[in-house]
């Protein structure tokens, strides 16, 4: 079976490097093993969001703390990060050149710094107003869900840093390529989990 009739999930780079990725298939099968442990991690904290969203105790609610304006930037960002990761793996799989590859990483980055600063000015501003996590259930299940998506986005943004920083020593060998494959699935699945924040978290919060 020839590497263009062997398809894995993700980026397939059969046309363009048939050894990097006839390698890539196994190690992306087991990185997509740890993205779907994590999705049940992120499924559980969402259940019990939904069953403490009632459970204020007189305290703080979502839609006196939400920041709905500073939610939506937040997506923005996010969203056109994942679009900017895809640029830069488009520049890996047809091999454009280390400097548009950097360049594109580089976007993502400060992309996911940004969103990163939104989100601890958010909780700054619960903070300031009382709604820390031990107030109420409700407060300790957000607490519990959204930081852990933005401690995520956090080494995500570590992680495209050691990228750049291997592809400037390295090259793009096979082992590069292979990393950026995983850090391309785990960038687009922060993404996606930031969407059901956004959506069952922040929009329904608000009903």
């Amino acid at each position: 079976m020839s590497a263009n009739e062997v398809k894995h999930a993700g980026l397939n780079l059969g046309d363009t490097d048939e050894v990097t990725h006839e390698q890539a298939g196994e190690g992306i099968f087991g990185f997509w093993v740890f993205l779907m442990s994590d999705a049940i991690v992120f499924a559980l904290l969402f259940a019990t969001y939904g069953v403490m969203l009632p459970g204020t105790a007189g305290g703080p609610t979502p839609a006196s703390e939400y920041d709905m304006k500073s939610a939506f930037i937040e997506t923005l960002l996010l969203l056109t990060s994942s679009f900017t990761f895809g640029l830069a793996s488009i520049a890996m799989k047809h091999e454009l050149g280390r400097v548009r590859l950097q360049f594109w990483l580089g976007i993502t980055l400060l992309l996911g710094l940004a969103f990163l600063g939104f989100e601890l000015h958010d909780f700054a501003s619960m903070f300031s107003d009382g709604a820390y996590g031990s107030r109420s259930g409700y407060l300790s299940s957000f607490f519990g869900l959204v930081p852990l998506h933005g401690l995520h986005v956090f080494f995500g943004s570590l992680w495209i840093v050691v990228m750049m920083v291997q592809v400037s020593w390295f090259g793009l060998d096979a082992r590069v390529k292979i990393n950026l494959l995983r850090l391309g699935l785990f960038w687009h699945f922060l993404d996606i989990v930031w969407v059901g924040i956004f959506s069952v978290v922040y929009l329904q919060g608000l009903i």
